[in-house]
């Protein structure tokens, strides 16, 4: 596929790792866009049609070639032979090793996401993350777990691109230490609410009752 022959999706896919190099200097604004486009052949017109919403359409756009990028680097045959606590924390792991060189363009990224007008992207975004590596590791709830996975995972991986925005280590062995304490938290919170699950199948519900005297069994 040539630039020529793209769709806007696709040079919005091609230019988001580019803009991202860029915006570490630059910012997240025309100039990372621009140089982008230019080394991409693309045309600046072009480009910024692509991008109608600016610079959070932009760190859109670079999320999703991260997410892209974990995907990549945890194959589905290696996913399969781990536990979920191995699959979660490898993606995690995945997701963090392909942000990291960009850590100031992250730094410049969260803090537009956190102006008040992009609290609502922020969280879409964050929410869109922790669940595609949910699903990628296998969980197919439907229920209240659902959600309550995916809140407690987008805590932690929250607090752990804090610590890696403060670890100067090339090989993020303080972040990685970091987010192997919080996975652990999450497994012993799944255990107990498991645990806690099964104690109270049997235990009267009123919720239970109600609806029995309402649709009764027969």
């Amino acid at each position: 596929m040539t630039m020529e022959d793209a769709t806007l999706d696709e040079i919005r896919a091609a230019l988001a790792p580019g803009i991202a190099t860029n915006a570490a200097f630059d910012g997240w604004g025309d100039a990372a866009r621009d140089m982008a486009a230019d080394a991409a052949g693309v045309d600046r017109d072009i480009a910024r049609i692509a991008y109608p919403g600016g610079a959070v359409d932009m760190i859109d756009a670079w999320f999703a070639d991260v997410d892209r990028a974990m995907i990549g680097a945890v194959p589905a045959g290696a996913i399969a032979a781990m536990k979920i606590r191995a699959r979660i924390t490898a993606l995690v792991e995945a997701r963090l090793d392909a942000v990291a060189p960009n850590r100031e363009s992250l730094r410049r990224a969260l803090a537009i996401l956190a102006m008040p007008q992009n609290i609502a992207v922020a969280a879409r975004l964050g929410w869109r993350t922790v669940d595609l590596i949910w699903r990628i590791a296998g969980d197919t709830a439907t229920d209240y777990n659902h959600y309550t996975k995916r809140t407690i995972l987008l805590g932690v991986y929250a607090a752990t691109i804090n610590a890696m925005l403060t670890d100067d280590r090339d090989d993020l062995a303080e972040t990685h230490a970091f987010l192997g304490r919080r996975i652990d938290g999450i497994m012993r919170f799944e255990k107990a609410k498991a645990g806690f699950t099964r104690r109270t199948r049997h235990t009267p519900s009123l919720a239970r009752f109600i609806g029995r005297l309402r649709y009764p069994v027969v």
